[in-house]
């Protein structure tokens, strides 16, 4: 395959790629604008990941060169279980639960990155370490001032935005992608 030949292929898969990123943002905004049934969706579907690890940990538990293991093993596919079978049967409840969850891990997050950013040296982005850490901490205090009636926007909205930001990175970079592809385009047809 010569340089030209790649360069074209290289052009048309960023199309697509800027395609998928269109339709990625198109998804994360819709999340944004359907909160609830974004968290709700969400907390199914962790439900159904804990059911999946609770099935592994039982498999695994048979595996176990001692009894102790084996029981630990055990009791841990069964926490597992009991969480994604609840997560699945009231999601409504698994929304509210979570929600505090993440509100007190942003804060959690939010003090770990500020003590980061002191023991940074500087100039390595320490200044991008304490941005983070104080966005984390007004969020999350947020979220737990507001529990439990952030749980409606909390969760869904928090989603949506990252899927938007994934949708709109993946825009960007592939634009990027194309545009260096068709450059390397012209240069060689002048060459």
């Amino acid at each position: 395959m010569n340089t030209e030949t790649l360069s074209q292929e290289v052009s048309r898969r960023a199309g697509w790629s800027i395609f998928m990123g269109i339709l990625t943002a198109a998804v994360g905004a819709a999340m944004i604008l359907y909160p609830v049934a974004t968290a709700t969706a969400s907390t199914v579907f962790l439900g159904a990941a804990l059911i999946v690890a609770a099935a592994a940990q039982l498999v695994f538990a048979f595996s176990s060169d001692t009894a102790g293991q084996f029981f630990l093993k055990l009791l841990l596919g069964i926490l597992y279980g009991i969480a994604g079978l609840s997560l699945i049967a009231l999601p409504g409840l698994g929304v509210v639960t979570l929600t505090a969850m993440v509100g007190a891990m942003l804060i959690a997050q939010a003090v770990v990155e500020t003590v980061l950013g002191f023991s940074a040296p500087a100039g390595t982005g320490r200044g991008w370490l304490f941005f983070s850490g104080f966005a984390s901490l007004v969020l999350g205090v947020l979220i737990i001032a507001q529990w439990p009636v952030s749980s409606i926007w909390a969760i869904g909205t928090m989603v949506g935005a990252g899927v938007l930001c994934n949708g709109i990175t993946r825009i960007v970079m592939s634009s990027w992608v194309r545009s260096e592809a068709r450059e390397f385009q012209r240069s060689s047809a002048h060459a």
